[in-house]
């Protein structure tokens, strides 16, 4: 006999697994199925290529060979390899770049196949109404969010910004997040960095998404500086 819980009606506005109800002392059979289909779902985004549907721009790899090596060895994905750094700068001729966009595999590939593209289409033009100059795009493989260090140091570039799938959830295995850094260059702190998250139909929606981005970028530049230092309505006090 399986026992409701008195929290049922709550479930309307969340996906997290509450009042799921119980048959003797365990989970009914349903919910149990249910959560090893979300942990399958999980593993597969880790483990699952990366095919940056419907994106084009400079291809650039850790120095993880694999997707084994990159979860083994987490300092692996955030160094590029040689032939990387040398595709980065050949790339820069001139000093026309003042931010850069990265979109980087992360802990889940299906974020970045679901959520990158309708997520730049949001951002993309809101970064050159504020007057940034954008360098070409670049796509990294077996990437931590520190690889955004390497890279927007040699794109000599002021700021970057990285999409990445973020790690799955077991009701979000497709979450996409988005990491600032102000004047990136190898050894940067996490503390030096504003994170959103969640990007995702089913979390914090596109267009909202970009305009925070957008808010933050604006007050990095302003202050010049990013991390705990920065807010989302600093670029506001502005002169």
């Amino acid at each position: 006999m399986v026992i409701e819980d008195p929290w049922t009606n709550l479930r309307q506005w969340t996906d997290a697994r509450i009042a799921l109800g119980r048959a003797g002392t365990a989970l009914p059979t349903k919910p149990m199925l249910d959560f090893q289909m979300a942990h399958a779902r999980a593993k597969d985004a880790v483990i699952r290529p990366c095919e940056f549907t419907g994106l084009e721009g400079v291809r650039v790899h850790s120095r993880a060979a694999n997707r084994a090596d990159y979860l083994r060895r987490p300092d692996w994905g955030r160094l590029l390899d040689a032939e990387s750094e040398a595709s980065l700068e050949r790339l820069v001729t001139t000093w026309g770049w003042d931010l850069g966009v990265i979109v980087a595999d992360g802990l889940s590939s299906l974020a970045v196949d679901r959520q990158a593209t309708p997520f730049l289409a949001e951002l993309g033009p809101l970064l050159k109404e504020g007057g940034f100059r954008l360098a070409p795009l670049v796509l990294a493989s077996q990437a931590r969010v520190a690889l955004s260090d390497e890279i927007g140091f040699r794109l000599k570039v002021d700021l970057v910004v990285m999409l990445i799938g973020e790690r799955p959830g077991l009701t979000s295995p497709d979450s996409l997040g988005v990491y600032i850094t102000w004047a990136p260059r190898p050894g940067r702190q996490n503390a030096e960095r504003n994170c959103v998250s969640n990007i995702r139909p089913g979390g914090l929606p596109f267009a909202e998404a970009a305009r925070t981005v957008v808010a933050l970028v604006k007050g990095a530049r302003w202050l010049g500086e990013s991390g705990i230092g920065l807010k989302e309505d600093s670029w506001l006090a502005a002169p």
